[in-house]
C-alpha cells in the first residue's frame, strides 16, 4: 500500500520530468523542479508602467505567475504537502512564492480538472525580468500531518483543481 509520494502527471510524462527528491539524508523539503521554461516579470517594471496609463491591463499583470511542476502527489487523508520557496530563491533571484506556501490537500490528487497537477506561484520584486529554464529547483515539499477540530462537519468532495473551493 503506497503512503505518500510524488507521480509526473499524464500531460508530462514525455517530458523528462524527474521527481522530487530529497537534496540531503536529513533534508526535510523534496525539491520540486520548473517543468517548461517560464519568466517572471519584475513587478517593478509593471508598477512604473502604471503611471502612464490603463491600471486594469497592469493589474492583470501584477498577478503572481504560475510555474509548472508537471508533478501530482498522494499521501494519506489526515495529511497535505506544504509547497515552500527555496531559501536561495528571494536571496539570488528576487522570488517570493506569492501565497506565502502552497498548501496541496489530499484529495487535489488526480482532480477532475487538472489531475492534482502541481504549481508554484512566484512574484518577483526584482528589477528585472527572472528567466526560469525547465529543470531549475524552484520549491520545495514537505510532507505534514493535520488535525481536526471536535466540532468538524463534514465537507463537500472536490470538484475542482487549483484554488477549487471558491469559498469565501
Amino acid at each position: 500500500m503506497k503512503k505518500r509520494g510524488f507521480e509526473i502527471v499524464t500531460a508530462y510524462q514525455k517530458e523528462e520530468i524527474n521527481l522530487p527528491k530529497r537534496a540531503t539524508t536529513h533534508a526535510a523539503g523534496y525539491d520540486f523542479e520548473a517543468a517548461a521554461d517560464v519568466v517572471i516579470p519584475s513587478i517593478w517594471k509593471q508598477l512604473f508602467s502604471r503611471v502612464n496609463g490603463d491600471n486594469s491591463k497592469t493589474e492583470k499583470q501584477l498577478k503572481p505567475i504560475l510555474v509548472p511542476t508537471g508533478i501530482k502527489a498522494y499521501m494519506g487523508e489526515d495529511e497535505y504537502l506544504q509547497i515552500a520557496n527555496r531559501s536561495s530563491n528571494p536571496l539570488k533571484r528576487f522570488l517570493v512564492v506569492s501565497n506565502g506556501i502552497g498548501v496541496i490537500d489530499s484529495d487535489y490528487y488526480n482532480n477532475e480538472e487538472n489531475e492534482g497537477h502541481i504549481f508554484i506561484q512566484f512574484s518577483n520584486f526584482g528589477l528585472r525580468d527572472i528567466s526560469i529554464k525547465k529543470g531549475d529547483r524552484i520549491g520545495q515539499g514537505i510532507f505534514l500531518p493535520f488535525l481536526k477540530a471536535d466540532q468538524e462537519e463534514k465537507g463537500e468532495k472536490r470538484k475542482g483543481g487549483f484554488g477549487s473551493s471558491d469559498k469565501k
